[in-house]
């Protein structure tokens, strides 16, 4: 998810570390902090694998601004992870996210419909956070009202969320064709 959002965010224009750090937090930080500890680590690891560059600016200040720039193996890596994502990059929904958010980059607006489809398959599928035995749990048959109200709210953002898809799956499906 990390690289994934350092590339989309290269992608749209080159940025110091620092600037790419607020906005990949901006996105994701919700859910899990980017600490310095591990953003600049995987910005090394994507730079020795030819995917990013680094270009010394002089700073506002007396020290100098490292920008990063995405190299046309980044470009074409970015485009590759957003037509062919993992599956947790599909089922989780913060991974899914961070996807989501750049999957403008996919050109191919049937591509584009293929990675929708997948996520819409997999909201398809019965499932629940509360199990009785196997059988997936719905909210009108858990007492807790704690508990009722998770899957109320799951429920919620399941509805909202195909219902979107249908939307530009169609929409998609008509430029495509």
């Amino acid at each position: 998810m990390l690289e994934l959002a350092i590339l989309g965010f290269l992608y749209d224009t080159p940025l110091h570390g620092y600037e790419l750090r607020k906005r990949i937090s901006a996105l994701t930080g919700h859910v899990k902090p980017v600490a310095e500890s591990t953003l600049y680590p995987a910005i090394k690891r994507l730079e020795k694998a030819g995917l990013l560059a680094r270009e010394t600016r002089p700073g506002t200040g007396a020290a100098p601004r490292h920008v990063l720039t995405l190299t046309a193996a980044g470009r074409a890596e970015l485009r590759h992870r957003l037509a062919e994502p993992a599956d947790s990059d599909i089922t989780d929904e913060n991974s899914w996210f961070t996807l989501l958010a750049f999957l403008r980059h996919l050109a191919d607006p049937a591509a584009q419909a293929g990675v929708l489809e997948r996520r819409l398959e997999f909201l398809r599928q019965p499932t629940s956070f509360f199990y009785e035995g196997d059988r997936p749990l719905r909210a009108e048959e858990v007492e807790d009202p704690f508990r009722r109200g998770v899957l109320t709210i799951a429920r919620a953002t399941s509805q909202a969320e195909l219902a979107w898809l249908r939307r530009t799956l169609d929409s998609l499906h008509a430029s495509a064709g």
